[in-house]
């Protein structure tokens, strides 16, 4: 009777387990999120790159009301740059997601809703990027190469659906907080350029849909001078398809001096 008792409860154990390392396997992959280490230790996923360029990445989009804007201000400043789109936002913006191919820049998925991975839900996140993925292949006329979820928050989830879909997942080294209500062109251009070096990728946002209101005007103002600081110091500036993330030769540290820091923005 004893023995019974005793596989009873080692069964139970095992079973209260379960879903400890489900939760584990679901999260643990999130703490990428954290920018220094991702930068040390996955410096693919952080999107380095080649040492003599920058990438340039605009998150949320598109956005009728504020995309065009970026558009323009990139054709002025002969700068390409990639988009990590929404899944529904293309569909339901057709024609400008045409317009941002045709301009030259670079697709790339963001998901298809901008939505927080609380719980674990592999089938729904697959079935949801692969979604995406086929909408962004539909109007660039080619699949899809990178992926950056949803507030950076890679999950297990996620990055199991981003393999089977075929995608590279990327973040960012460098990014401009334009997302507050608070955020200046000169905020997101010194916060950008104080982590920003050569083989960085930026991310910066090209609507407010999931932002302050109107706080996309910051991004935009700002980046003349972001720009400006880069082509300054001898960097290229460019899409991700272009980058050479995960070449190997990374960018080494950050050194006072650097050749390769944009140390300076257009505001000083």
């Amino acid at each position: 009777m004893r023995v019974g008792v005793d596989r009873g409860r080692s069964w139970g154990a095992a079973v209260a387990v379960v879903p400890a390392l489900v939760a584990a396997a679901h999260i643990v992959p999130a703490g990428t999120w954290l920018s220094g280490p991702r930068r040390a230790w996955l410096p693919a996923l952080a999107g380095v790159g080649r040492r003599d360029h920058v990438a340039l990445t605009f998150d949320d989009g598109p956005d009728p009301r504020s995309t065009p804007a970026f558009l323009a201000a990139l054709d002025e400043l002969s700068v390409r740059a990639t988009f990590f789109v929404m899944g529904e936002q293309v569909l339901r913006h057709r024609r400008l997601s045409h317009v941002i191919v045709r301009r030259g820049h670079e697709l790339a998925v963001h998901g298809w809703t901008h939505n927080r991975p609380w719980w674990p839900a592999p089938a729904r996140e697959a079935r949801q990027l692969a979604r995406a993925a086929h909408a962004v292949a539909e109007v660039s006329g080619a699949p899809p190469t990178w992926y950056r979820p949803p507030y950076g928050i890679l999950t297990g989830d996620r990055l199991l659906a981003a393999r089977r879909t075929g995608l590279r997942p990327v973040l960012w080294t460098a990014w401009g907080r334009d997302w507050n209500a608070q955020a200046t062109a000169e905020s997101v251009a010194t916060t950008v350029l104080a982590d920003l070096r050569g083989g960085g990728t930026v991310v910066l946002h090209d609507t407010d849909r999931q932002a302050a209101p109107d706080c996309w005007r910051a991004a935009l103002a700002a980046l003349p001078g972001l720009v400006g600081a880069c082509r300054a110091v001898g960097l290229t500036i460019g899409p991700l398809g272009e980058h050479g993330v995960g070449s190997r030769h990374p960018p080494r540290r950050r050194e006072p001096g650097d050749p390769y820091v944009a140390g300076r923005g257009a505001h000083e």
